[in-house]
């Protein structure tokens, strides 16, 4: 496992979010307005994308600071500009 990240905070907003698209699942087959599936469509990719914050949270905090003090300045901030990258990304 990774030292940068907080596994039982991810793992926990990842189960509430499977459950979120489960219900949303459930939602098709039921006879539930398309606004009302689009709603919680969104509530679920929101979670998802703090989920992201979380991890790049993580990294800065921990990858980000260590590479800088005991590591690679270069090869640190080349991690950290893909890691925004890859989350500006997330739309």
């Amino acid at each position: 496992m990774r030292q940068c990240m907080d596994a039982d905070n991810l793992h926990r907003r990842l189960k509430k979010i499977i459950g979120q698209v489960q219900a949303i699942d459930r939602m098709v087959d039921e006879d539930v307005a398309c606004e009302d599936i689009l709603s919680q469509i969104n509530a679920a990719k929101s979670a998802l994308h703090r989920v992201g914050q979380v991890v790049l949270e993580g990294h800065i905090k921990h990858c980000v600071r260590d590479g800088i003090e005991h590591g690679d300045p270069d090869k640190t901030i080349e991690s950290f500009t893909k890691a925004v990258e890859r989350f500006a990304n997330m739309q």
